[in-house]
């Protein structure tokens, strides 16, 4: 399970050191891609596969999942870690969720997730009010 919150850079080749108690979780077939809410997400291969299993099931005359299948798989890449447990993102990825010099990774249950810092924080402040996010979490059954 990927849980808790890292803050780390991303250095002159867009490499990000992925958390130690995250790498042990990401195999050969790791992916990273564009996510939901403007942040970039690395899947284990297992829920990866997964994904691409439900995504496969959707129907192709359906417009949203066209949409959802070229949005999250056209800006994905292999999540290869090196020596020193980094992984690269190529600039188009960076770019696409306004990741500069600093990243926050952020475990969410299943993936995680890389942010720029300031998307992060404005994120978070969003979830600071107890009576919004009751609200947001209404009717989810938890």
């Amino acid at each position: 399970m990927f849980t808790g919150e890292y803050r780390h850079t991303v250095d002159d080749k867009g490499r990000i050191a992925v958390p130690v108690k995250f790498r042990a979780q990401l195999d050969p077939g790791s992916m990273v891609s564009g996510w939901l809410d403007d942040c970039l997400a690395i899947h284990p291969k297992a829920v990866w596969d997964d994904l691409a299993a439900k995504v496969a099931a959707l129907p192709i005359t359906d417009q949203k999942s066209r949409l959802f299948q070229r949005f999250v798989f056209s800006h994905a890449v292999e999540a290869e870690l090196d020596k020193q447990g980094r992984v690269l993102l190529p600039a188009y990825l960076r770019d696409s969720v306004g990741l500069g010099g600093d990243a926050v990774i952020v475990g969410s249950r299943d993936h995680a997730e890389i942010w720029a810092p300031d998307r992060w924080d404005a994120y978070r402040r969003a979830l600071d009010d107890p009576q919004e996010l009751a609200a947001a979490f209404e009717g989810l059954g938890i």
